[in-house]
């Protein structure tokens, strides 16, 4: 099949970019992600993807528009959904790049990450092949998540902290005060 996997990263890409290779399918990437910010980690991110490239002879088609305003005005006051909106947003982009290039089907490197909502990410996909025309090429990367991160090291391509949005940051940033402060009260 030719299927087009929408990626988020280099890491992310390097598993289940060999996993569909090794099944026999021609994989074309589509970059769009306006959820990752700051500007300065959404270039870093398509820099890792863009060696991963090289080294691993993808094409990819880039949308490199820093979305950031886009993707606000579709998550604020709505932060409670604010993953199943963001993965519409990009999975809906995805399958009409699909619908339009003619393949056979398309994915998201989505699935390969531990820290996504896998079965929300599936569902929403069916839905969108369904309406567009477009066949979901399901399967679960999640099996091979040391196996990407070894990948991603080896191949020396920078890898992210967190998903890319501005809340995921400041949860991260969240959880390491949160941690300094158990750490600070358990030397009283």
């Amino acid at each position: 099949m030719n299927i087009l996997l929408h990626v988020c990263c280099g890491p992310c890409t390097a598993f289940p970019l060999r996993i569909m290779r090794e099944e026999g399918h021609r994989v074309r990437g589509y970059f769009y992600n306006p959820n990752i910010h700051p500007f300065r980690e959404f270039k870093r991110r398509i820099g890792a993807l863009e060696e991963l490239c090289r080294r691993d002879d993808l094409l990819v088609d880039y949308e490199r528009e820093y979305g950031l305003r886009e993707y606000l005005r579709r998550i604020v006051y709505n932060e409670e959904r604010r993953c199943l909106l963001c993965y519409e947003m990009r999975l809906t982009a995805t399958v009409r790049k699909a619908r339009d290039l003619g393949v056979d089907a398309f994915s998201t490197t989505l699935l390969y990450s531990r820290y996504q909502r896998h079965e929300t990410i599936r569902m929403l996909a069916e839905r969108l092949a369904e309406e567009y025309g477009v066949p979901f090429y399901y399967r679960d990367f999640r099996a091979g998540w040391q196996e990407g991160i070894d990948l991603a090291v080896a191949m020396g391509i920078y890898r992210q902290p967190y998903c890319g949005c501005i809340y995921s940051e400041q949860e991260r940033y969240d959880r390491k005060a949160g941690k300094k402060r158990e750490r600070l009260d358990d030397t009283d």
